[in-house]
């Protein structure tokens, strides 16, 4: 076994960790993981935009820090807690998963390929717009490039977690046992 697919089987096995289970255990605590992963990018987006309009300075490097280790809070906790939730269906290859994950590895891929068309079409005409002109936003700073660039790059690469963990079901209701003959509850005995 060569150290990719020890990898892998380690992030499978992990992903079975009850540690994280009663963070997701019904739909809404999923979507507030989702909410909250969302969260640390659009903070990661927020330190773009303010580094485009305050960079470079002192307080632009102060600034970006500050948002990153807020995005970082937000986004590392819920991106591994809904990896634990999906069973790696964003994360693991092909091979790891089941026929349902499969299927529902398919939607979320193509839900989020939707929402990433839109989300660089809405990107591309606030840049263009922004630099219409000669004025002072005309001249993008370079740290506003990275960051808007890494903004990118994380929502791409999670956006597929993101929607899967918000479509992802609760289970089914555990059946409790019933035993095999009738149970007799002690209505209608009348016993005097």
């Amino acid at each position: 076994m060569n150290w990719r697919e020890r990898w892998h089987a380690h992030m499978a096995a992990s992903m079975e960790h009850e540690l994280f289970v009663p963070l997701y255990r019904t739909r809404a605590r999923r979507r507030l993981l989702v909410a909250t992963g969302a969260t640390g990018l659009l903070v990661m987006w927020a330190d773009a935009v303010v580094s485009w309009y305050i960079a470079p300075s002192e307080t632009a490097v102060t600034v970006n820090f500050v948002l990153l280790a807020v995005a970082l809070v937000c986004y590392l906790p819920a991106v591994t807690t809904l990896n634990a939730a999906t069973r790696g269906l964003a994360s693991l290859p092909e091979r790891h998963l089941d026929e349902r994950q499969v299927v529902e590895r398919l939607r979320a891929y193509t839900g989020a390929n939707t929402l990433m068309r839109l989300i660089l079409t809405v990107v591309a005409a606030l840049v263009l717009a922004a630099m219409w002109g000669d004025g002072p936003a005309a001249g993008v700073p370079g740290a506003a490039v990275a960051l808007g660039l890494i903004a990118v790059w994380l929502t791409h690469l999670v956006l597929p977690l993101l929607v899967a963990g918000w479509r992802l079901p609760d289970p089914p209701p555990d059946e409790p046992d019933e035993p095999d003959g009738p149970q007799d509850t002690g209505e209608g005995t009348g016993s005097v």
